[in-house]
């Protein structure tokens, strides 16, 4: 074959131009039928995504059907009995929003209702004040961890115990009473109508200042002591410290508190309780807040239980924390501190 030869193009139906056309047809249709290259961690195709896809719904189940029967379901049935009447035995009989009506032109219920926003907001923040200024004195103190240990003590006491030893200290003859009357002071009636849920209010702030204490001084040792030395540096005082320093880097757990007293102070039950009533009867109504309300109508005593009523007044409580805990996000929403 001449070089003349070679450089001659083929005609169109020669075999080796055909045998040509179909190689590049085959490499054409590999090139576009070639998958793309895995990711990281083979995440189409590979057995750790196939695994993970096989146990997703038996992991998954569990859990939502524990949420399902004690939490989803009470709750739609509480919001159900809440449009009726029933009390407890027999059919239901369906009353509509005749439950909320009767519930807010009820006097003990409006009466526990404010009783319930004092301790919100009246013994939450006393708490908070307490406890912030715990925070800023046992920063600077030797031994703070032992005395964070004590602080948290009534934490790990149960509520009655609590309430009953609150009893005897602000009794007749008790240990607030002799102390008062040993300084001179005047020494009113404790627990007459009058003090007792401003000293409920007190035991209140006493039993939940060491926990708040405690959660705002974990936050506090996660600030870098640099920067406490750079404002000393400058001469700044310890309240400018707490204002400039300390109050904007724990901010988001000063968040968290806010909306863990709101939750867990609108369940407050068994220290008004346990402290204000006698041979487990009801505490006088003068004290009751709306758990004791619900309480009060879902079994009362010597009476026709009132499980409408009784749901109704839970349903206004979940309102007002769903509410509250939405405007505290809201106020204390702020751009995340980087130190």
């Amino acid at each position: 074959m001449t070089a003349a030869d070679t450089l001659r193009p083929e005609p169109p139906g020669s075999a080796s131009a055909r045998r040509r056309s179909t190689t590049g047809r085959r490499r054409s249709t590999t090139a576009r039928r070639r998958p793309a290259a895995p990711g990281p961690g083979e995440t189409r195709h590979s057995p750790l995504t196939a695994r993970r896809k096989k146990l997703f719904w038996p992991l998954l189940l569990p859990a939502a059907l524990v949420y399902v029967v004690f939490f989803a379901g009470p709750s739609l049935f509480t919001l159900w009995l809440s449009l009726n009447k029933w009390a407890g035995a027999g059919p239901m009989s369906f009353t509509g929003l005749d439950n909320y009506r009767r519930l807010f032109q009820d006097p003990t219920f409006r009466h526990s209702f404010t009783n319930t926003l004092w301790i919100i907001f009246g013994a939450g923040g006393l708490t908070f004040l307490v406890s912030f200024g715990l925070t800023m004195v046992l920063r600077e103190m030797q031994g703070r961890k032992a005395a964070r240990s004590i602080l948290f003590f009534p934490n790990i006491v149960p509520s009655v115990v609590i309430a009953i030893l609150w009893g005897f200290l602000f009794q007749q003859g008790g240990l607030v009473d002799s102390v008062t009357k040993a300084t001179g002071l005047p020494s009113p009636n404790w627990l007459g109508q009058g003090n007792l849920f401003k000293v409920i209010m007190i035991g209140l702030v006493w039993t939940s200042t060491g926990f708040y204490t405690t959660i705002l001084m974990a936050a506090v040792d996660q600030i870098p002591p640099e920067l406490y030395e750079d404002c000393d540096l400058a001469g700044a005082n310890t309240l400018q410290k707490f204002r400039h320093v300390t109050l904007p880097l724990m901010w988001d757990v000063v968040g968290m508190c806010a909306v863990l007293w709101t939750i867990s102070a609108v369940k407050v039950f068994e220290f008004i309780y346990a402290f204000a009533g006698a041979a487990g009867q009801m505490p006088d109504t003068g004290v009751w807040n709306t758990a004791l309300y619900t309480y009060g109508e879902a079994f009362a005593s010597g009476g026709v239980p009132r499980y409408g009523s009784a749901a109704a007044s839970a349903v206004v409580m979940l309102a007002l924390v769903g509410v509250l805990v939405v405007l505290i996000r809201r106020f204390m929403r702020r751009d995340s501190v980087q130190y």
